[in-house]
Protein backbone atom coordinates (compact mmCIF):
# COMPACT_ATOMS: atom_id res chain seq x y z
CA UNK A 1 0.00 0.00 0.00
CA UNK A 2 1.32 3.46 -0.93
CA UNK A 3 2.01 5.67 2.06
CA UNK A 4 0.14 8.96 2.45
CA UNK A 5 2.40 12.01 2.41
CA UNK A 6 2.39 14.96 4.81
CA UNK A 7 3.72 18.13 3.17
CA UNK A 8 4.37 21.48 4.88
CA UNK A 9 4.14 24.51 2.60
CA UNK A 10 6.34 27.60 2.76
CA UNK A 11 4.52 30.60 1.24
CA UNK A 12 7.35 33.07 0.76
CA UNK A 13 7.06 36.84 0.24
CA UNK A 14 10.11 39.10 0.18
CA UNK A 15 12.25 36.29 1.56
CA UNK A 16 10.00 35.52 4.54
CA UNK A 17 7.39 32.83 5.15
CA UNK A 18 3.92 34.36 5.45
CA UNK A 19 0.40 33.07 6.00
CA UNK A 20 -3.05 34.58 5.60
CA UNK A 21 -6.73 33.63 5.29
CA UNK A 22 -8.36 33.04 1.87
CA UNK A 23 -5.05 34.21 0.33
CA UNK A 24 -5.39 37.63 2.04
CA UNK A 25 -4.11 39.39 5.19
CA UNK A 26 -0.59 37.95 5.09
CA UNK A 27 1.36 37.78 8.36
CA UNK A 28 5.08 37.19 8.80
CA UNK A 29 5.96 33.77 10.21
CA UNK A 30 9.67 32.94 9.96
CA UNK A 31 12.68 32.43 7.72
CA UNK A 32 12.18 29.78 5.02
CA UNK A 33 15.73 28.56 5.65
CA UNK A 34 14.99 27.91 9.33
CA UNK A 35 11.63 26.28 8.70
CA UNK A 36 12.93 24.10 5.86
CA UNK A 37 15.66 22.70 8.06
CA UNK A 38 13.17 22.07 10.85
CA UNK A 39 10.66 20.24 8.63
CA UNK A 40 13.35 18.21 6.92
CA UNK A 41 14.29 16.81 10.33
CA UNK A 42 10.76 16.65 11.79
CA UNK A 43 9.37 13.85 9.64
CA UNK A 44 7.84 15.76 6.71
CA UNK A 45 7.66 13.61 3.59
CA UNK A 46 8.17 16.51 1.20
CA UNK A 47 8.38 20.29 1.27
CA UNK A 48 6.81 22.92 -0.98
CA UNK A 49 8.22 26.44 -1.49
CA UNK A 50 6.02 29.04 -3.22
CA UNK A 51 7.25 32.54 -4.03
CA UNK A 52 3.66 33.76 -3.80
CA UNK A 53 4.08 37.22 -5.36
CA UNK A 54 6.45 36.37 -8.23
CA UNK A 55 3.63 36.04 -10.78
CA UNK A 56 1.59 39.02 -9.59
CA UNK A 57 4.76 41.17 -9.46
CA UNK A 58 5.72 40.00 -12.95
CA UNK A 59 9.21 38.91 -11.89
CA UNK A 60 11.36 35.81 -11.63
CA UNK A 61 11.46 33.77 -8.44
CA UNK A 62 14.12 34.91 -5.95
CA UNK A 63 16.98 32.44 -6.31
CA UNK A 64 19.26 33.52 -3.44
CA UNK A 65 16.82 32.59 -0.68
CA UNK A 66 15.83 29.47 -2.62
CA UNK A 67 19.42 28.24 -2.79
CA UNK A 68 19.88 28.81 0.94
CA UNK A 69 16.63 26.99 1.68
CA UNK A 70 17.45 24.02 -0.57
CA UNK A 71 20.75 23.47 1.26
CA UNK A 72 18.78 22.50 4.36
CA UNK A 73 16.26 20.19 2.69
CA UNK A 74 16.91 16.45 2.50
CA UNK A 75 13.44 15.39 1.36
CA UNK A 76 11.74 15.93 -2.03
CA UNK A 77 11.48 19.68 -2.63
CA UNK A 78 8.91 21.34 -4.91
CA UNK A 79 9.32 24.99 -5.90
CA UNK A 80 6.90 27.36 -7.64
CA UNK A 81 6.26 31.02 -8.32
CA UNK A 82 6.87 32.92 -11.54
CA UNK A 83 7.48 29.77 -13.62
CA UNK A 84 6.76 30.88 -17.18
CA UNK A 85 9.44 29.30 -19.41
CA UNK A 86 11.72 26.29 -19.63
CA UNK A 87 14.58 28.53 -18.52
CA UNK A 88 12.62 29.11 -15.28
CA UNK A 89 12.43 25.32 -14.85
CA UNK A 90 16.18 25.07 -15.39
CA UNK A 91 16.97 27.91 -12.97
CA UNK A 92 14.82 26.49 -10.17
CA UNK A 93 16.10 22.94 -10.63
CA UNK A 94 19.70 24.21 -10.59
CA UNK A 95 18.96 25.90 -7.26
CA UNK A 96 18.11 22.54 -5.68
CA UNK A 97 14.45 21.84 -6.46
CA UNK A 98 13.36 18.28 -7.28
CA UNK A 99 10.02 19.27 -8.81
CA UNK A 100 8.71 22.48 -10.38
CA UNK A 101 5.23 23.81 -9.68
CA UNK A 102 3.42 25.77 -12.39
CA UNK A 103 0.25 27.77 -11.92
CA UNK A 104 -0.20 31.22 -13.49
CA UNK A 105 2.56 30.46 -16.01
CA UNK A 106 0.61 27.45 -17.29
CA UNK A 107 -2.55 29.55 -17.58
CA UNK A 108 -0.69 32.08 -19.74
CA UNK A 109 1.11 29.39 -21.73
CA UNK A 110 -0.48 25.93 -21.43
CA UNK A 111 2.34 24.47 -23.54
CA UNK A 112 4.77 24.96 -20.64
CA UNK A 113 3.34 21.82 -19.02
CA UNK A 114 3.96 19.74 -22.12
CA UNK A 115 7.39 21.29 -22.73
CA UNK A 116 8.47 20.81 -19.11
CA UNK A 117 7.33 17.19 -19.07
CA UNK A 118 9.04 16.45 -22.36
CA UNK A 119 12.38 17.87 -21.23
CA UNK A 120 12.45 16.92 -17.53
CA UNK A 121 9.87 14.13 -17.24
CA UNK A 122 6.29 14.23 -15.95
CA UNK A 123 7.48 13.45 -12.41
CA UNK A 124 9.11 16.91 -12.37
CA UNK A 125 6.02 18.90 -13.41
CA UNK A 126 3.49 19.77 -10.70
CA UNK A 127 0.31 21.66 -11.58
CA UNK A 128 -0.75 23.88 -8.71
CA UNK A 129 -4.34 24.96 -9.20
CA UNK A 130 -6.01 27.68 -7.10
CA UNK A 131 -9.74 27.01 -7.21
CA UNK A 132 -12.71 28.96 -5.91
CA UNK A 133 -16.45 28.47 -6.26
CA UNK A 134 -18.09 31.04 -8.50
CA UNK A 135 -21.81 30.40 -8.66
CA UNK A 136 -22.24 26.68 -9.28
CA UNK A 137 -18.82 26.28 -10.91
CA UNK A 138 -15.31 25.48 -9.68
CA UNK A 139 -13.23 28.28 -11.23
CA UNK A 140 -9.46 28.57 -11.77
CA UNK A 141 -7.79 31.66 -10.30
CA UNK A 142 -4.39 33.08 -11.23
CA UNK A 143 -1.73 35.35 -9.67
CA UNK A 144 -1.96 33.95 -6.15
CA UNK A 145 -5.74 33.77 -6.16
CA UNK A 146 -6.15 37.40 -7.21
CA UNK A 147 -7.50 36.95 -10.74
CA UNK A 148 -10.50 34.94 -11.95
CA UNK A 149 -9.49 33.30 -15.25
CA UNK A 150 -13.03 32.32 -16.15
CA UNK A 151 -11.84 28.73 -16.73
CA UNK A 152 -13.71 25.74 -15.31
CA UNK A 153 -11.28 23.95 -13.00
CA UNK A 154 -11.92 20.28 -13.70
CA UNK A 155 -11.51 20.55 -17.47
CA UNK A 156 -8.36 22.63 -16.95
CA UNK A 157 -6.79 20.03 -14.65
CA UNK A 158 -7.68 17.20 -17.04
CA UNK A 159 -6.11 19.13 -19.92
CA UNK A 160 -2.88 19.60 -17.97
CA UNK A 161 -2.74 15.92 -16.97
CA UNK A 162 -3.18 14.98 -20.62
CA UNK A 163 -0.30 17.34 -21.44
CA UNK A 164 2.06 15.66 -18.99
CA UNK A 165 1.57 17.10 -15.50
CA UNK A 166 2.74 14.38 -13.12
CA UNK A 167 1.09 15.65 -9.95
CA UNK A 168 -1.74 18.04 -9.02
CA UNK A 169 -1.90 20.33 -6.00
CA UNK A 170 -5.50 21.41 -5.45
CA UNK A 171 -5.60 24.65 -3.47
CA UNK A 172 -9.07 25.58 -2.25
CA UNK A 173 -9.26 29.36 -1.87
CA UNK A 174 -12.60 28.95 -0.09
CA UNK A 175 -11.03 26.97 2.77
CA UNK A 176 -7.47 28.37 2.76
CA UNK A 177 -6.39 29.47 6.24
CA UNK A 178 -9.92 29.03 7.64
CA UNK A 179 -8.91 25.87 9.53
CA UNK A 180 -12.26 24.11 9.23
CA UNK A 181 -11.03 21.15 7.23
CA UNK A 182 -10.07 20.32 3.67
CA UNK A 183 -12.49 20.96 0.80
CA UNK A 184 -13.70 17.37 0.49
CA UNK A 185 -16.27 18.08 -2.23
CA UNK A 186 -13.74 19.79 -4.50
CA UNK A 187 -11.04 17.18 -3.90
CA UNK A 188 -13.42 14.30 -4.63
CA UNK A 189 -14.34 15.95 -7.92
CA UNK A 190 -10.66 16.01 -8.93
CA UNK A 191 -9.87 12.48 -7.73
CA UNK A 192 -12.82 11.10 -9.69
CA UNK A 193 -10.91 11.60 -12.96
CA UNK A 194 -7.25 12.28 -12.06
CA UNK A 195 -4.77 9.63 -13.22
CA UNK A 196 -1.82 11.17 -11.34
CA UNK A 197 -1.20 11.86 -7.62
CA UNK A 198 -3.42 14.55 -6.09
CA UNK A 199 -2.35 16.70 -3.12
CA UNK A 200 -4.97 18.41 -0.97
CA UNK A 201 -4.26 21.98 0.10
CA UNK A 202 -6.22 24.57 2.04
CA UNK A 203 -8.24 24.29 5.23
CA UNK A 204 -6.36 22.02 7.64
CA UNK A 205 -7.02 23.16 11.19
CA UNK A 206 -6.26 20.03 13.21
CA UNK A 207 -4.68 16.61 12.98
CA UNK A 208 -8.17 15.13 12.75
CA UNK A 209 -8.73 16.99 9.46
CA UNK A 210 -6.03 14.80 7.89
CA UNK A 211 -7.71 11.66 9.21
CA UNK A 212 -11.00 12.84 7.67
CA UNK A 213 -9.25 13.66 4.39
CA UNK A 214 -7.66 10.23 3.95
CA UNK A 215 -10.74 8.34 5.18
CA UNK A 216 -13.19 10.30 3.00
CA UNK A 217 -10.98 10.19 -0.10
CA UNK A 218 -8.88 7.00 -0.06
CA UNK A 219 -7.41 7.91 -3.47
CA UNK A 220 -5.90 11.20 -2.29
CA UNK A 221 -2.12 10.97 -2.13
CA UNK A 222 -1.08 13.73 0.28
CA UNK A 223 -2.19 16.51 2.56
CA UNK A 224 -0.48 19.89 2.48
CA UNK A 225 -0.73 22.56 5.17
CA UNK A 226 1.06 25.65 6.41
CA UNK A 227 -0.04 27.55 9.50
CA UNK A 228 -0.92 24.59 11.73
CA UNK A 229 2.64 23.34 11.26
CA UNK A 230 4.34 26.76 11.32
CA UNK A 231 2.71 27.81 14.60
CA UNK A 232 3.24 24.46 16.31
CA UNK A 233 -0.45 23.64 16.55
CA UNK A 234 0.22 20.20 15.06
CA UNK A 235 3.52 18.33 15.19
CA UNK A 236 4.17 16.11 12.20
CA UNK A 237 5.31 13.21 14.39
CA UNK A 238 2.08 13.38 16.43
CA UNK A 239 0.00 13.66 13.25
CA UNK A 240 1.60 10.58 11.74
CA UNK A 241 1.06 8.60 14.93
CA UNK A 242 -2.63 9.54 14.84
CA UNK A 243 -2.89 8.53 11.20
CA UNK A 244 -1.18 5.22 11.87
CA UNK A 245 -3.58 4.55 14.76
CA UNK A 246 -6.45 5.14 12.32
CA UNK A 247 -5.07 2.52 9.92
CA UNK A 248 -3.77 5.11 7.46
CA UNK A 249 -0.41 4.09 6.00
CA UNK A 250 2.31 6.71 6.63
CA UNK A 251 6.08 6.79 6.83
CA UNK A 252 7.04 7.02 10.51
Amino acid sequence: MITKRIIPCLDVKNGRVVKGVNFEGLNDVSSPVTLAEYYSKAGADELVFYDITASSDGRALFTDILKETAKNVFIPFTVGGGINTLSDFERVLSCGADKVSVNSGAIKNPNIVYEGAKRYGSQCVVLSCDIKRVGNEFRVFAKGGREDTGMEAMSWIKHCIDNGAGEIVVNSIDTDGVKRGFDIEMLKAVCDFATVPVIASGGAGSAQDFVTLFKEIPDIDAGLAASIFHFGEVKISDLKELLKNNDINVRI
